[in-house]
């Protein structure tokens, strides 16, 4: 009988189709992880069969298996194989398997089907860098890496891990032969071998997990039937624009690959096109990564223009000309939306109500609790009642919401036909009096709203000459000596909230609005 060269079970199944040598003087077949050729099935026993080479001759023989073993459809206990022989184990044969034995031109064969693995290799590179570069949706990138990966190195499954802010690996995708999505958040192997090659920046490859000490290490994969891992680092280098400068490299994940045939990946060919494509994987999911980004900036930034839209809106007009008063205010935020509010309300008395604020703090929480805030004052400033018990509701009412940071100040005040002004200072920067006699800092009051819920509040009343004028502190230059602001911190302040309160016997047409 002629010596084979390179016996061999073409195996095809639901993962697709695969070629294992039979390279062992006895290969064993089972659904356990220890044997050669791992089957699942509940059709397969645990060592279903073993195939021995005797006298340059194949022979399988069945284990005592609960279903049996069947080459090319007749049920046998012992029987040596042909070149051709389809081999079924168990009744259901959702496994095919057929024996090949290379006695002619081996060498010639060998050369060829290598020949055509690399140039199959090369197209699946080919297409998946084309794809890649197209991809912006990251799921859509990771998924094209991942079946790239697998057709290039034919490996089982594939996954993906990226790291988050804090270095630490999250699992993002796996996937099958066949373009498959393998569901679920996390996936059943060790975490050694990606962490490892992570942290190191090296390729791991494993031929055989059951070889040494490996099986020890990864009992958990070996129970999978796992046999053959690759690792290899997501490493991304940086472009610069001068040639003198380096790009700065930087791992950003790792992609696994892992088969439960012994050395089904570790072909140079397959390597060196996994090298290519994981490098180029790893810019593309930069890529996606950026431009989520800047979609998820460019929407956060179109909700921040409505929100401060919304936030005007809220305020009243700025200028304001009454029968006895003319009034002008502005509120810059710092930034798209912020704390700073003013309101005016015209009071049952015949006075006229003012009030301005600055929640601590700045951006959307902020201009929340200020819009809280003026909610707060409209449904309470109607009531009669003094300067100092509107601010005393204003704290209460913040002690009656679960708010963590609620602290403000704010200044209230009216202003009747008389002249007769009342206010009250809850902590906030104090206005000045501009009259003829001179400056007056409006100091009284209490403590910043929202830090002590029994806190007192006192008020001060004064009268108003025709002409006077109330204005916030870091403007009184502007109006006592003409000057604009020119150091940094006044020209800073022009951004706080202001109002301009003028008190006139009469009617005065031109008001306040000159004078911002």
């Amino acid at each position: 009988m002629t010596e084979i060269a390179a016996p061999r079970l073409v195996v095809t199944d639901a993962l697709g189709r695969r070629i294992v040598p039979i390279d062992k003087p006895l290969f064993t077949i089972g659904r356990r992880s220890e044997t050669d050729l791992r089957l699942p099935g509940a059709d397969i026993s645990r060592v279903h069969a073993e195939i021995s080479l005797e006298n340059a001759t194949c022979i399988i023989r069945d284990k005592q298996s609960r279903f049996g073993t069947f080459v090319n459809g007749e049920r046998m206990t012992e029987k040596v194989l042909a070149h051709g022989d389809q081999i079924r184990f168990g009744q259901a044969g959702d496994t095919e398997i057929v024996f090949f034995v290379d006695d002619e031109a081996p060498s010639v064969e060998k050369s060829a089907v290598s020949a055509a693995s690399e140039l199959r290799q090369m197209a699946a590179l080919l297409e998946g860098l084309r794809a890649l570069g197209s991809g912006r949706v990251l799921d859509e990138v990771l998924a094209l890496v991942l079946d790239s990966a697998i057709d290039v190195t034919g490996a089982e499954r594939g996954f993906i891990m990226l790291a988050n802010r804090e270095k630490q690996l999250e699992f993002k995708m796996a996937r099958a032969r066949g373009k498959v999505t393998l569901p679920g958040r996390t996936f059943e192997t060790s975490r050694k071998i990606p962490e490892t090659v992570f942290a190191t920046g090296r390729q791991t490859i494993v031929e055989d997990l059951l070889d040494g000490e490996l099986a020890q290490l990864h009992t958990g994969t070996v129970a999978l039937g796992i046999r053959h891992v690759l690792c290899t680092p997501l490493r991304l280098v940086r472009y610069v624009e001068r040639a003198e400068q380096r790009g700065a490299e930087e791992i950003i994940g790792v992609l696994y690959l892992d088969s439960r045939e012994r050395g089904a990946l570790k072909s140079s060919a397959a390597q060196s096109a996994l090298d290519t494509l994981s490098a180029e994987a790893a810019l593309a999911i930069e890529n996606a990564r950026l431009y989520r980004e800047a979609l998820d900036k460019a929407k956060f930034e179109q909700e921040l223009k409505v929100a401060a839209a919304i936030q005007q809106a809220l305020l009243p007009p700025p200028n304001r000309d009454g029968a006895f008063f003319s009034t002008a205010a502005a509120s810059i935020a710092c930034r798209a939306v912020g704390g700073d509010f003013y309101d005016y309300v015209d009071l049952p008395s015949g006075e006229f109500g003012f009030i301005v604020g600055d929640v601590a703090g700045k951006g959307s929480p902020a201009a929340l609790l200020a819009a809280a805030v003026l909610g707060m004052f409209s449904a309470e400033a109607t009531y009669q009642g003094s300067a100092a018990s509107l601010i005393t509701r204003l704290n209460h009412g913040l002690f009656r919401r679960a708010i963590e940071a609620r602290f403000l100040t704010t200044f209230y005040g009216t202003l009747g036909p008389n002249g007769r002004f009342t206010y009250c200072n809850a902590g906030h920067n104090a206005p000045i009096l501009v009259s003829s006699s001179g400056l007056r800092r409006l100091e009284t009051g209490g403590v910043v709203l929202g830090l002590f819920e029994h806190a007192a509040f006192d008020e001060e009343t004064l009268t108003l000459q025709p002409g006077d004028l109330i204005v916030p502190p870091h403007r009184v230059r502007d109006f006592t000596e003409n000057k604009p602001a020119t150091s940094r911190d006044e020209r800073a302040a022009r951004r706080r909230p202001l109002i301009l309160c003028r008190f006139s016997a009469e009617r005065r047409r031109h008001g306040c609005a000159g004078s911002l």
